[in-house]
């Protein structure tokens, strides 16, 4: 059961139910307002919030349709506790609007527990709202590493990877390879807070085993030109360019790229599929780092691929993949705790508790930072002979780690990234004197995109 709202649809409710007619009580309504079902106040509501619109809107609706999805098998399945489960789901935009949705979402839906997000300064606001009301939240799809770190709360989980997992996964492959030492990187970052980010890590880790990053130059979100910056390159002559960019940036940087025909070998922090499937497989060249890809040959990944495509009429990306497991979590969470606490939630995250990915390792989450542990996958952009449709741009080359090496070896470090008091699993998920946790401020928060 789901629910797709928007407060600022001017339709009246009788024109929509007149064009809904018939598209069953349980649909989402694509125009703005909730499904109506009898009984509805005896579901247990689950709050999405994602950008739905503007410069991440197109992951943020591959998230939505897989959470949608989870939730439709599960209510199929009989629900969970003995009940439906029904999906809120708000475009989150920016984070004043995450804010106010939060609000909504906690104080008038009554959900129990929040999911979702692409950009990192949109989930640090919703986890303050979620620490402040002691509703979990499952973060999804925003990458930065402050979020584990010294904006850590004890009520947020990350099933997205940091920008640490990023770039040790392509960074170990690289190092394998003998690509690092010695060679000079040109780097092109996104300029807010998720770039600035993802440059420290990745820079230090090309510094610390032997590269060296002779530019870096920073480019505002939405560049619709990238000539300036492809004529730098061509004149500094790199062994490689990396790219920390994010989104729609990724698809308009490697159009044009190719466009110049540069042969610098391209490498980046960050890979997103939608943005790459955008930018069309005769573009894109090199090999990369992926959380989850639609090629798995695992049954359980096959099985969710298929359904998602049967559905959609496409495949799944990575996004879909963290909003569906972010899902799962959640329902196996409620089941093995036979609750709806998120105080005894939250305990049952930290005390270890292991959980289907659809990957070949099971996946769990550490107590101090609240990611979690799992497998990344190096792969290869395909020849465009190979590919079997437009979608089918990659070939995983390997997990990383390999399945005889600790989960652990491609996140970060505490002494490298403490986590605030919070987050720590020897504080106890209950109320200070004072009725709340003392929420981190925002005024380092990271802004804009993932």
């Amino acid at each position: 059961m789901t629910c797709q709202r928007n407060d600022d649809t001017r339709l009246s409710r009788r024109a929509f139910l007149g064009t809904a007619a018939g598209a069953g009580a349980a649909a989402v309504g694509a125009l703005g307002f909730p499904a109506i079902v009898k009984g509805q106040a005896e579901t247990l509501r689950v709050g999405h919030l994602t950008p739905r619109t503007g410069f991440l809107g197109q992951l943020g609706d591959y998230g939505f349709k897989a959470a949608a999805m989870a939730v439709e098998e599960a209510n199929t399945g009989g629900g969970v506790l003995g009940r439906k489960i029904e999906l809120i789901a708000e475009d989150s935009v920016n984070p004043g609007v995450a804010v106010t949705k939060v609000q909504k979402l906690v104080e008038r839906d009554k959900v129990l527990c929040l999911l979702g997000e692409i950009s990192s300064a949109s989930a640090l606001a919703i986890a303050e709202q979620a620490n402040r009301y002691k509703v979990p939240y499952i973060n999804t799809g925003a990458n930065s590493d402050e979020l584990r770190g010294k904006n850590c709360n004890r009520y947020m989980f990350h099933v997205e990877g940091c920008n640490t997992m990023y770039t040790k996964t392509i960074g170990r492959w690289q190092q394998s390879k003998n690509l690092i030492k010695g060679a000079k990187w040109y780097m092109l970052t996104a300029d807010y807070a998720f770039g600035h980010d993802l440059f420290r890590v990745s820079s230090r880790f090309l510094s610390e085993n032997g590269g060296t990053v002779m530019a870096n130059d920073m480019v505002p979100t939405n560049t619709p030109d990238y000539s300036s910056y492809i004529l730098k390159i061509r004149q500094a002559k790199p062994d490689f360019v990396y790219i920390n960019l994010a989104g729609s940036d990724q698809t308009t940087f490697l159009k044009q790229y190719r466009e110049y025909g540069l042969t610098f070998p391209l490498a980046g922090g960050v890979m997103d599929t939608v943005p790459f499937w955008a930018a069309g497989i005769e573009n894109l060249s090199g090999h990369w780092q992926s959380l989850w890809y639609h090629g798995l040959t695992l049954p359980a990944s096959q099985a969710f691929t298929k359904r998602f495509w049967d559905k959609h009429g496409m495949p799944p990306d990575n996004q879909a993949w963290g909003d569906y497991v972010g899902v799962k979590i959640l329902l196996q969470t409620m089941a093995e705790t036979k609750s709806t606490e998120g105080a005894k939630w939250v305990a049952y995250f930290e005390k270890g508790a292991t959980f289907d990915i659809l990957k070949a390792r099971k996946g769990s989450f550490r107590d101090w930072d609240h990611q979690l542990l799992q497998e990344m996958y190096v792969v290869k952009v395909k020849d465009k002979k190979d590919a079997r449709d437009k979608w089918d741009i990659f070939e995983i080359v390997e997990p990383v780690p390999k399945a005889n090496e600790p989960l652990e070896l491609i996140q970060p470090t505490s002494s490298i990234q403490p986590p605030a008091d919070p987050c720590l699993s020897s504080s106890s998920p209950s109320t200070s004197p004072t009725g709340s946790w003392s929420a981190p401020t925002s005024s380092s928060s990271p802004s804009a995109s993932r």
